[in-house]
């Protein structure tokens, strides 16, 4: 009679390493397919049709025998990524998850995780780390929390229930006994809120409870749309230049972890002087890669033009005729239509006779999409 292969390694032995590298939380869940996950994707391909490349699969992701053969379990590992708090002008403009997310940080937070695969594999377990694999399904799944109605993953232990975390999902070819899952049918949400996040999502982008039109997504429209943005979208995406945190900042449930006293994260507030509005406006290249990039870095340098309209944008927004002299100056610095006729939107927004003048000036020799955006700026005085 053959004996049951006794484990490589037990759960506490997995658990007690995780802690060690500096996760937060851990949790384990089967290797079966996520048919509701495929479901959900293919029902919505439309809207994620940007995410579908040669190289990168959602829909494969489903069936983590696909991305790993022989997968029997799956173990989550959780960062909570806001331990420390930030200026008000930096939460102002920038994305909690953003301000912080630059090399040095994603190097230390993915170098734990290279280095629990490396403890797994050298003790005899295959093991994978995949961004096809649903991770958020994973850990709801493995009991970590629930997906709520703004489509983020909450923790649920108790005091630290929070959205502000990012999930690791590592298949693995050894069985371990999964946690209790959660049931992906409740949200989590308390009653009393009733929708906030998706009655406070600006653009709409949050039509309904877990159902999110990335195409409107201001985080999305801040760094992927390489169209100057839509008319109809500039105003509700009011003074984000660079990500938002818009249905997470008016969740309940963020509030609790929201209110306990952090320390000052120093690494931001050494690099706040460079993100001045008009520091960004007027940034060359040299200044984007040795100071900006490093830290914000889904935009290249390529497009340096889009970081610079959503700052003009912002500065549109803010009304405040004190960005006037740095709008007309950046429309004389800049040759990209796109960044252009932005500058030419916020004149208008902002008004006043400097602001007419100047696009009056701006007019003679426009063409194309830039005459368009001054005609109408004209007409917003």
């Amino acid at each position: 009679m053959s004996q049951e292969k006794e484990p490589m390694l037990k759960k506490i032995d997995v658990i007690q390493k995780a802690r060690a590298f500096g996760f937060d939380e851990i949790g384990f869940t089967t290797a079966e397919p996520f048919q509701s996950h495929r479901e959900v994707l293919l029902d919505r391909k439309e809207a994620y049709s940007h995410y579908i490349r040669k190289d990168f699969s959602l829909i494969k992701g489903v069936d983590p025998q696909n991305l790993l053969p022989g997968a029997r379990s799956i173990i989550v590992l959780v960062h909570w990524f806001l331990k420390e708090s930030f200026d008000p002008f930096m939460e102002t403009h920038f994305g909690k998850f953003y301000i912080d997310e630059d090399r040095i940080f994603k190097k230390e937070m993915i170098g734990r995780v290279i280095d629990f695969v490396e403890y797994l594999r050298k003790n005899g377990i295959k093991a994978l780390y995949s961004r096809e694999l649903p991770h958020r399904a994973s850990a709801g799944r493995a009991g970590i929390g629930r997906v709520g109605k703004n489509c983020l993953m909450y923790s649920r232990r108790d005091g630290y229930e929070s959205s502000r975390i990012i999930l690791s999902a590592i298949m693995v070819d050894q069985e371990f006994e999964p946690d209790d899952p959660q049931d992906e049918k409740e949200f989590g949400c308390p009653e009393f809120c009733r929708n906030t996040c998706i009655a406070a999502c600006p653009t709409g982008a949050l039509n309904g409870p877990r159902h999110l039109d990335p195409r409107r997504c201001i985080s999305y429209m801040t760094f992927h749309y390489m169209k100057i943005t839509p008319l109809e979208m500039r105003i509700p995406m009011g003074l984000w230049v660079y990500g938002c945190d818009r249905c997470q900042n008016v969740c309940p449930r963020n509030d609790p972890w929201g209110a306990k006293d952090k320390p000052v994260n120093q690494r931001v507030a050494a690099k706040k002087s460079d993100f001045h509005l008009p520091t960004l406006l007027h940034m060359d290249e040299a200044f984007f890669k040795a100071k900006i990039w490093p830290h914000m870095f889904y935009i290249d340098a390529e497009n340096l033009w889009l970081w610079k309209m959503n700052v003009a944008r912002v500065m549109g927004n803010t009304c405040d005729q004190k960005y006037l002299p740095d709008l007309i100056r950046a429309y004389n610095e800049n040759t990209d239509e796109r960044l252009r006729g932005m500058i030419a939107w916020s004149l208008g927004r902002v008004g006043g006779k400097e602001a007419g003048a100047a696009l009056e000036g701006f007019l003679k020799g426009s063409e194309g999409l830039v005459r368009k955006e001054i005609e109408q700026a004209l007409e917003m005085r």
